[in-house]
């Protein structure tokens, strides 16, 4: 794939490495390329970081039609610059894709496009702990047209920006709210998928979320495919998330309260106890959970049968 490059005049001034925050700071350069029903994808160029025009009448301000990715760079403490799998991101995506009825970017374009991006931008590949340079992929409709359809013109993108731990304090257990009302994801839906909608149809629940009690900068939604199983609590039951590591397929974006969109397993979200800490692992899994007053009073039928007195171990009268 051919890429042309346009140099920025003036670089940009990079921030303090220790306060890098997350999404704050966009670095100089972005790879685009343009898809048309007529040609494929084509114009494939690293150009100078900064706003982009767009017909009021866009498909995808209208009609939603966009994806994105999310995936890190990092340096090594030889000075080496690494990715973690970029092509599952580019998989993903195609998925998305797939759902949205928008074309299909190539693996191979995909990783080379993020590899040259990332190769320009080595030097806001960030050094100090705890730090990455973050990578934003996404994909969206640039037809102007009103009408619900497949739009016959589409934009792919990459930004960057470096970003520092997701939280202040470190990996910590977090506090979250089991939301049973709002609904994000619905077998054949659009939950799998990698797109705003997504995330704008989250915030409601982030918001119900605050209100009751669950915030202070630890609020987050939770994504979970058929794959990691499922798990039961009791209704407006308090939980926590262990074990919160980001993995290849995960992206989360905090910007003073957190919103993260993560894949877990099931085995990861545990009861809490009053203060928000995992309660005992083994009431987690319900195996010993502690039966209620009605559970535990045997019934009308049962005692009219038996002729027998809880308190008395089953011993008859």
């Amino acid at each position: 794939m051919d890429i042309r490059f346009e140099k920025r005049p003036v670089l940009k001034e990079k921030p303090d490495q220790k306060n890098l925050g997350f999404g704050k700071y966009m670095t100089d350069y972005m790879f685009v390329m343009d898809w048309t029903k007529e040609d494929g994808w084509k114009d494939a160029r690293i150009v100078p970081e900064g706003p982009i025009t767009m017909d009021p009448a866009c498909v995808t301000l209208h009609y939603a039609q966009e994806t994105f990715e999310g995936m890190k760079a990092y340096r090594t403490a030889e000075g080496k610059i690494q990715l973690f799998r970029p092509e599952m991101n580019a998989k993903r995506m195609i998925n998305s894709n797939a759902r949205l009825c928008m074309p299909e970017f190539p693996v191979d374009m995909f990783v080379e496009a993020v590899e040259a991006l990332v190769k320009v931008e080595a030097d806001w590949v960030p050094s100090e702990p705890n730090t990455s340079l973050y990578i934003r992929p996404f994909m969206f409709a640039t037809e102007a047209a009103l009408g619900v359809h497949m739009a016959n013109a589409y934009k792919f993108m990459i930004i960057c920006c470096p970003v520092g731990a997701y939280y202040a304090e470190g990996i910590n257990p977090v506090k979250i709210l089991v939301e049973d009302e709002l609904v994000r994801a619905v077998k054949g839906g659009t939950g799998f998928t990698k797109c705003g909608g997504n995330y704008a149809g989250s915030i409601l629940g982030q918001v119900k979320a605050e209100k009751m009690g669950y915030s202070q900068g630890h609020t987050i939604t939770v994504s979970i495919p058929p794959e990691a199983g499922e798990k039961a609590f009791p209704y407006n039951a308090t939980v926590t998330l262990v074990n919160p590591v980001v993995s290849a397929r995960a992206d989360a974006t905090f910007g003073g309260r957190a919103t993260a969109d993560w894949y877990i397993n099931a085995e990861d979200i545990v009861l809490a106890d009053a203060a928000g800490k995992p309660a005992d692992q083994t009431k987690a899994a319900g195996a010993d959970a502690p039966k209620t007053a009605d559970q535990n009073k045997p019934s009308d039928k049962t005692a009219d049968k038996t002729g027998t007195d809880a308190k008395d171990g089953g011993n008859k009268k």
